[in-house]
Order: structure tokens, then sequence, then C-alpha cells
């Protein structure tokens, strides 16, 4: 399994249109996704304005687009200790049918201002 972070309104938008994408994919080309213990790392680091979020359980067996284990494409310092530059995480090259999507789940922050264990 993989996992994709995204906002509630991108998650409502992909309902809509029957397939997922998102700005990375216009932009970069391809949607960035984690494994399970890098999922709060990332939100806490990348999504730390929000007070929700939205994360995709994806299976990659069901995916009909690319999927490459890549380098991170944006190291972040907060990261560093926790994410080497040389670990592998998934990057979709193409939309996410969502039939590819096993669970979806959402990220609440705690007291403390923090994304919570998954």
């Amino acid at each position: 399994m993989i996992f994709h972070i995204t906002t509630p309104e991108d998650w409502q938008k992909a309902q809509q249109n029957k397939v997922y994408k998102c700005d990375s994919l216009e932009k970069e080309g391809f949607i960035h996704c984690s494994t399970k213990s890098h999922v709060l790392k990332i939100a806490n680091t990348f999504y730390s304005n929000y007070n929700q979020l939205i994360l995709l359980s994806i299976n990659p067996d069901k995916l009909l687009a690319n999927l490459k284990w890549e380098s991170p494409v944006h190291p972040h310092p907060n990261l560093a200790e926790n994410i080497d530059i040389y670990d592998k995480l998934p990057h979709i090259y193409g939309v996410i049918n969502l039939d590819a999507i096993e669970e979806v789940n959402k990220l609440c922050k705690n007291k403390q201002g923090f994304f919570e264990t998954i």
C-alpha cells in the first residue's frame, strides 16, 4: 500500500471528476506519495497550516498510471533526520483511478497541533 495526502477540497473534486489529480501532476509531472512510515512526517512538515487532511490508501497493483520509486524531490531540513535523501518514495506519473484507492481516512491534529498516528 502507498499513501497520498490531500485536502478535503481536492478529494471532493476527485469524486466529482472520477479520477484524482493535483497541482504537482501539472507542475512536476507526477503525484507525490509516501510509505506509511513517512505519512505523518510529511503531513507535519509540508501541511502544518492545515487543520484536517485526507489520507488516501492506494493499492499500487490497481493503478493505471505508471508508478516509480524515486529519491525525494523536495528535500526539507525538518525531514532530514527522518527521511534519508537515499530513501525512495513512490511517484505516480498520471491521474489516480479511484478504484485503486482502497481506503480514505481523515488526518486531524492533536491538542499540540501535530497530525496524529494513523
